[in-house]
């Protein structure tokens, strides 16, 4: 009878586990840290909704001023990719003789996945000079650009003849150093996180190699997430179960955090105030890069003539540009401004609430920037919002405050996080 209590805890804690791997538990864990600020109850922030209307009205004209058609794209990886007026991806890809619009899919599948994974902040020193305009690019742009010439390159490829894939074999075997030349990094060019980056493309490489993921070529691959996404969903796949196959298959990638029932959770950290006896309840999920690259897997989807439904169930993202929206925007304001002046870790409370407060705000001002544009629901998603967006005011923001356009809050990062 004890051994069957004992299976029956284990079983338990696995499903709670399960659950946390979820857009919806993010959503809905976020947004008990919202209700306690609206309450008064956080331990270092309040909130000022009243602000939240006028904020909403500058990131409509800052979306208005890059999309005056307001055919705005998804916020993705892909936005990345086009740099000087040329959407590196699209020439490549259309330069490239594709055996079939699969194959195709899973060499974007595999350019996404592992440029997300490279994607964590930079620091605001590290540029890297692209060789096709000799411009040097800093922070996301310039992670993008480095990570995508590796790719051309056939840097993560273990095929010569086949540059344009990423292979787990390669990137089992993938070193700080490669990362270090592809992204041109040196005592003048230092790079935030350039163990981790590394960690995350071996650990990548490794739990392929262990898992039973493989492309219609038998091949272990990131790309081969595509073959399993479209033969669980012919015709139309689920934002969430996008998400829910990268937690599923690459979730064993992310550094041993947290658990629950022998499940590692990823960018899930523990929020003691929320305990209420049952286990699990501390525990806060926000999914930022995994999120991240979820989004950036629609397009491919989409260009292999199938549908993505559901887009909004995923939520915003906990990072420090939308972060930095709502604190730089004064919506969030720190209980004691001396708390701007810290230095803090991913799991420290401050930037638990405020990453929980991000997401949570992301959906309040979701509305109000559409209600300024004049558009839907259905024609504007949250994805469009980010883009248009939230994004790219934060960092507007950023740089209006601060000389090195750096966030409001500075993180101790591992370049696995953010």
């Amino acid at each position: 009878m004890v051994s069957l209590r004992w299976w029956g805890a284990i079983l338990k804690s696995s499903d709670r586990a399960k659950n946390l791997l979820s857009a919806a538990a993010v959503r809905t864990r976020t947004r008990r840290l919202y209700d306690l600020g609206v309450a008064g109850k956080l331990e270092h922030f309040v909130l000022h909704l009243d602000r939240l209307p006028a904020l909403a009205a500058r990131v409509a004209t800052v979306t208005r001023a890059a999309y005056p058609d307001l055919k705005v794209p998804f916020h993705a990886r892909w936005r990345h990719f086009v740099h000087a007026g040329e959407d590196r991806w699209a020439r490549l890809a259309a330069e490239t003789r594709w055996p079939s619009p699969a194959e195709r899919a899973r060499a974007a599948f595999d350019l996404a996945i592992v440029s997300v994974l490279l994607d964590a902040g930079a620091g605001p020193t590290w540029r890297y000079r692209d060789p096709a305009t000799g411009v040097a690019v800093g922070r996301s742009e310039g992670l993008a650009l480095a990570s995508f010439d590796m790719f051309a390159a056939g840097a993560f490829s273990a095929n010569p003849n086949e540059p344009l894939r990423a292979d787990a074999k390669r990137l089992a075997a993938f070193t700080s150093a490669d990362i270090a030349k592809g992204f041109q990094v040196g005592p003048e060019n230092p790079l935030e996180g350039l163990e981790g980056r590394a960690g995350l493309i071996n650990a990548l490489g490794q739990v392929l190699l262990a898992s039973t993921l493989r492309d219609a070529d038998g091949a272990p691959r990131p790309g081969a997430l595509f073959d399993l996404l479209i033969a669980a969903h012919p015709r139309a796949v689920p934002a969430a179960a996008i998400l829910e196959a990268v937690l599923a298959h690459l979730g064993p990638i992310w550094p041993s955090r947290l658990s629950l029932g022998s499940v590692p959770l990823g960018d899930c950290w523990r929020y003691p105030a929320l305990q209420d006896g049952t286990e699990g309840s501390d525990l806060v999920p926000f999914h930022k890069l995994s999120q991240w690259l979820s989004y950036s897997l629609i397009e491919p989807i989409v260009a292999a003539g199938l549908s993505v439904e559901g887009i909004d169930a995923l939520t915003g993202l906990a990072e420090y540009r939308n972060g930095g929206l709502f604190l730089d925007g004064g919506v969030i304001m720190p209980k004691d401004a001396a708390l701007l002046a810290g230095e803090y870790r991913p799991e420290s409370t401050v930037i638990i609430e405020w990453r929980a407060l991000t997401v949570a705000l992301l959906d309040e001002i979701a509305p109000l920037v559409r209600n300024v544009l004049g558009v839907s629901v259905v024609d504007f998603p949250l994805a469009k919002v980010l883009e248009g967006g939230t994004w790219a005011t934060g960092r507007q923001l950023a740089r209006e405050a601060r000389a090195d356009g750096g966030p409001p809050l500075r993180i101790v990062s591992d370049g696995t996080v953010f």
